[in-house]
């Protein structure tokens, strides 16, 4: 079986480039990582009046629950990432799956909302180092010129975690109770370990020599036009996502769940599209989708109390669905796979300030301006997205990726000979 190996400059031998086919197993088993990941986080919100009672406290502190695997995701996938890249990658991404059926068994059986509130904690950090392997992980996988669609398959598994499984599991705590959802997570974690174990290559960990820092990452070119990109995008999708439930009502369409089923499964649409084409046209189809979450929320800020409210909807999540994805490949693409668990840990951090941040200001614009005003406020910062977009050309969203991974890798080999001169002149001066 061939190796993978590292060096200064991300040159790393993916164990798929040998063969012509997608590694689907393995792919699959990192989307499935992430169905636990997003299952994980979100299923409180599905059980708070069961929870809330079981516990002994009131709905919005159960509602903290999200809140804190959020918050301890943004806070440790960086250091928590940093301190890991040097271990070998397979036991890694095993032992925090294990970490999720541990601390899921845990939440299943607590009486106790203290223990509850530090399980969700740990959780959170476990989710966050998880989020910052599997973008690199599916990258080093594939040959570069498969790496978008490795990627948008790995997404997947948040399209089917929002679309199926949080449905699915809210049943289940119906019909058996809360606790059953969260023991038959814990299950289905336990099985991806096994999953990963058998179809994930083992690739190695950072070798010491080749590691650089997080600020080092963020200084390579593309890396901070990427990072604020998702943060705009993220803040405009959450001010609206967050409140559309007010903003339906006003709209005198009462049928919220309908309006989430059709935007679930049109992202579920959007991902498809986006990994057909996201390795050779990645930043037109970023560019369309872009437009399109623009036009769709002009189109509801004008005609919401009309029927093209759901096509509208529909739109916004075709638009939405490949996003993700096609911001990860960027980035990938703009730290190279070496560096990529470093990258996405940022990514990870940025996502989840935009989600708090798109929270909040939904929040005061529906308090202060009502909820018409939501999807202009989205709208104005899709347009800056799209902007930022089309004028990142040379580093972050090249019409030429082959030949913006080529020039990055002579910066980066540029900057090892200068790094090893500056070392050797240091240690010369010494001796």
């Amino acid at each position: 079986m061939p190796v993978s190996t590292t060096s200064p400059t991300d040159t790393i031998a993916p164990l798929a480039y040998r063969s012509p086919k997608m590694p689907l197993p393995g792919l699959l088993a990192l989307a499935t990582a992430a169905f636990t990941d997003v299952m994980t986080d979100l299923l409180p919100a599905g059980s708070l009046p069961q929870m809330s009672r079981a516990l002994h406290v009131s709905e919005a502190r159960i509602g903290l629950l999200v809140s804190a695997f959020a918050v301890a995701s943004a806070l440790a996938a960086i250091p928590v990432t940093a301190a890991l890249r040097g271990l070998p990658r397979r036991p890694v991404l095993a032992w925090v799956l294990a970490g999720f059926a541990v601390l899921d068994a845990v939440t299943a059986v607590s009486s106790s909302y203290a223990l509850t509130f530090a399980a969700r904690l740990l959780a959170g950090i476990t989710g966050g180092t998880l989020w910052s392997m599997l973008a690199g992980y599916a990258a080093r996988m594939v040959p570069a010129r498969h790496r978008g669609r490795a990627i948008a398959i790995v997404l997947a598994g948040i399209t089917v975690a929002l679309g199926l499984g949080l449905p699915a599991g809210t049943a289940l705590a119906g019909v058996a109770g809360w606790r059953a959802s969260f023991a038959s997570l814990s299950v289905v974690a336990l099985l991806v370990v096994a999953w990963v174990r058998r179809t994930v290559p083992p690739f190695p960990g950072e070798a010491h020599l080749s590691r650089t820092t997080p600020r080092l990452v963020a200084r390579r070119p593309g890396i901070r036009t990427v990072l604020a990109v998702t943060l705009v995008l993220m803040t405009g999708h959450q001010a609206m996502y967050t409140y559309i439930a007010p903003f339906a009502t006003r709209s005198g369409f009462g049928h919220i769940s309908l309006v989430l089923l059709v935007f679930g499964t049109a992202t579920a649409f959007g991902i498809t599209i986006t990994g057909l084409l996201a390795d050779r046209h990645l930043r037109p189809v970023l560019l369309a989708a872009l437009a399109l979450i623009m036009t769709a929320m002009i189109t509801l800020g004008h005609w919401a109390g009309t029927p093209v409210l759901l096509p509208a909807v529909a739109l916004w999540g075709v638009a939405f669905g490949g996003a993700p994805a096609l911001l990860q490949t960027a980035l990938t693409d703009a730290s190279g796979p070496g560096h990529a668990d470093l990258a996405t840990s940022m990514q990870t951090t940025v996502y989840n300030v935009g989600i708090a941040a798109g929270s909040l200001a939904g929040g005061l614009i529906l308090q202060r301006a009502g909820a018409g005003a939501l999807p202009w406020a989205t709208s104005l910062l899709s347009a800056a997205a799209l902007a930022t977009v089309a004028g990142a050309r040379r580093h972050a969203f090249p019409a030429d990726r082959t030949g913006a991974g080529q020039r990055a890798a002579r910066t980066s080999q540029a900057r090892a000979r200068r790094g090893a001169v500056a070392t050797l002149r240091f240690k010369r001066s010494v001796s």
